[in-house]
């Protein structure tokens, strides 16, 4: 459940962020007619979202177990690429993120304004889409169907709530500490999601080795257990891992999290901060 939490906190945040550089820009510039446009993106943005984890949730029902295993472990995968890019790329582009919003809104401001309906639907299309993947692959990861969704609602919710206030300029949170630390963090919930995928893979007989245990501590971490259901939900640990599981996992999470460090200590000497989103009341000062 802490996983899925901060997997919708990290995307919606990123999205509301991006909804907010976008409608604050259009107020600035005396635009507010064509934040319908803004919108209009954005709902799309979302049914499309919810309409691939319908489909990833409902579409293997009818499957054979083999095929159920193999889809599932190949979007495991695609879902490890996907947030692993995310990281990666928040890292490289937070700081000209506003800068370049507002360069796609000058662009697209001519006539109706309705180039930022694509806009507004890339942007935060691409969180909603990285969102609905990773978050099922984590489900699937661990087991359960229930608290994981829990967690990604809250997770989004809060998100919500955050970018609004931030908006407003009613809180101010120090943006790349946060994404430091969710992304740290997420590299080894991926790592996760990538030793399952491996798992499901064997499960469909397309990798072997399912029988090679490199260790099972199933005696001391029971899977029904509370730690066991807790370090599942959290880390995706499974008590009994296969040998090419282990060695998928510590082969992501070095140099992965080695080319992370590395990352975050260059762009802490630039020592330039993420510009927050400019809040209403000052821009219409501006204007006036």
């Amino acid at each position: 459940m802490l996983a899925n939490f901060l997997i919708g906190l990290r995307e919606g945040l990123e999205a509301a962020l991006v909804v907010g550089i976008l409608v604050a820009y259009v107020h600035k510039i005396g635009r507010p007619g064509i934040l319908v446009r803004i919108w209009l993106g954005v709902t799309l943005a979302l049914a499309i979202s919810l309409g691939l984890g319908a489909l990833l949730t409902f579409g293997a029902y009818g499957l054979s177990f083999q095929a159920q295993e193999l889809v599932g472990g190949l979007l495991s995968i695609v879902a490890t690429a996907f947030v692993t890019w995310m990281i990666f790329w928040m890292l490289r582009t937070a700081r000209g993120l506003s800068k370049e919003l507002r360069h796609e809104i000058d662009v697209h401001l001519t006539g109706a304004g309705w180039g930022l309906v694509l806009v507004a639907f890339l942007a935060v299309g691409r969180e909603g889409i990285e969102t609905a993947l990773f978050i099922w692959a984590a489900v699937q990861a661990s087991g359960s169907t229930g608290l994981p969704l829990v967690g990604a609602a809250l997770g989004i919710a809060l998100a919500i709530a955050l970018g609004y206030l931030i908006y407003r300029g009613a809180l101010r949170i120090n943006l790349t500490k946060f994404f430091t630390y969710t992304g740290g963090f997420l590299i080894i919930v991926a790592a996760g999601v990538l030793a399952y995928g491996v798992h499901d893979l064997q499960e469909a007989s397309v990798l072997p080795g399912g029988q090679s245990l490199a260790f099972n501590v199933t005696a001391i971490v029971p899977p029904d257990s509370w730690y066991g259901v807790l370090l599942k939900g959290t880390l995706n640990f499974s008590p009994a891992t296969t040998w090419f599981e282990a060695i998928v996992w510590v082969a992501y999470v070095v140099p992965v999290m080695t080319l992370f460090v590395l990352s975050v200590r260059k762009h802490r000497a630039k020592a330039e901060p993420i510009a927050p989103i400019p809040t209403p009341v000052p821009i219409e000062t501006e204007r006036a």
